[in-house]
């Protein structure tokens, strides 16, 4: 998820390259707008502390990057929820990050599953799966 699939004014997520490789837009709930817009503004933080080092770029999808060279460093192209350490670029010598490992979300979400009581199993999918359910 990046930065530029995040529409605060219609509180929408767009998601990228969905089922049947199309762009799918869904809800971004109210509720965790502030929260959001909280840990985007650390995330600005360390992008701009990333330049600064010369860093900063992420991989950008299909030949974009070729493309368009300064787009792997603008802020619309960062991660959401970037990772916590760079790696370079074998090809080209870039320091990069990218975005949090899915392992980091399945944790926090087991985690706090088993914290809440609930007694069934549960976890990312489970949530897919529920999400339409309460709209």
């Amino acid at each position: 998820l990046r930065v530029k699939d995040l529409d605060f004014q219609r509180n929408e997520i767009t998601l990228r390259s969905a089922k049947g490789k199309k762009d799918r837009p869904t809800v971004l709930p109210i509720k965790i707008k502030k929260v959001l817009a909280d840990h985007l503004k650390r995330v600005r933080q360390q992008h701009d502390e990333d330049l600064k080092k010369g860093a900063g770029y992420v991989e950008l999808p299909y030949a974009l990057g070729v493309k368009y060279k300064s787009a792997a460093r603008q802020w619309g192209w960062q991660w959401v929820f970037p990772a916590t350490r760079f790696y370079t670029d074998r090809v080209t010598g870039e320091r990069r990050r990218h975005h949090l490992h899915e392992t980091v979300l399945q944790r926090a979400v087991k985690t706090a599953v088993r914290t809440s009581g609930i007694t069934k199993p549960a976890g990312c999918h489970t949530l897919r799966h529920s999400f339409a359910t309460h709209l």
